[in-house]
């Protein structure tokens, strides 16, 4: 069981308040997604949750064991791939096992092979597209040991098409291994079809300020019901929430 619990984390930076008792927690095997403003602070959490910075108040849990400010205990997948030029698609792909001093090259094979990118499991970065790097970076964040992934942005740099080829990706794969995910994204859209839950955060100093659980079943089928008069209402639903208009 992979369960994480945000407890009223506060964070400054000199006289600049950016996170106010942030609460929530993630259950075993939720995709959640988190939505607010630029500047709300959302890299800010990941970069506490993943130990690279200290909190001002609060406490972060895994599983009941208290991580606040350690490193190593998450799986995290930035904005752009951060694969090693240096290092073939496989090899990039093992890195996080390789860090724990084991590696499982049947699994990171098969899931290579899942995506496409069989015949380049001995190319380097640089002779891959972009979102075949985006792929291979996901496959790297799954194969971590880590029980809990932390994934920024991660197609935002990515053109519409490919953007909504990778969302249908990352779902059919995720769904095989159902890990604990956080999701941020600016695009009400991707969160809809992404999330089991959406966490919207306020203006800075950030705090929770609604959470709404998705109530569209898996498998999504993006094609099927991004025009439908039930998607449409929880987008309109969430944009007036983040635009702090009354959510009728």
């Amino acid at each position: 069981m992979n369960h994480i619990k945000i407890e009223e984390i506060s964070k400054s930076f000199g006289e600049t308040e950016v996170l106010q008792n942030i609460t929530f927690d993630i259950k075993d095997g939720e995709f959640v997604v988190l939505l607010g403003p630029s500047g709300s602070g959302k890299s800010t959490l990941f970069q506490l949750i993943g130990g690279l910075l200290q909190p001002d108040s609060g406490r972060i849990l895994l599983n009941d064991q208290d991580i606040t400010g350690t490193k190593g205990n998450i799986s995290y997948m930035p904005q752009s791939p951060s694969l090693l030029p240096w290092r073939t698609i496989m090899e990039n792909v093992l890195l996080g096992q390789e860090i724990k001093g084991k590696k499982d090259t049947q699994v990171a094979k098969d899931m290579l092979d899942k995506a496409g990118l069989e015949e380049f499991k001995t190319s380097y970065p640089s002779q891959l597209s972009g979102g075949m790097k985006q792929r291979a970076a996901f496959i790297r964040a799954l194969l971590s040991p880590q029980p809990f992934i932390c994934l920024d942005e991660p197609f935002s740099a990515l053109d519409e098409l490919t953007r909504y080829e990778m969302q249908s990706w990352l779902l059919s794969i995720w769904e095989e291994n159902k890990q604990s995910v956080l999701f941020v994204t600016h695009n009400i859209e991707e969160a809809i079809f992404l999330a089991d839950r959406i966490i919207i955060l306020s203006e800075r100093p950030a705090t929770v300020q609604k959470e709404f659980d998705i109530p569209f079943k898996r498998p999504k089928k993006k094609k099927k019901w991004i025009l439908s008069d039930e998607f449409l209402f929880w987008k309109r639903k969430i944009y007036k929430e983040l635009e702090g208009e009354e959510v009728i």
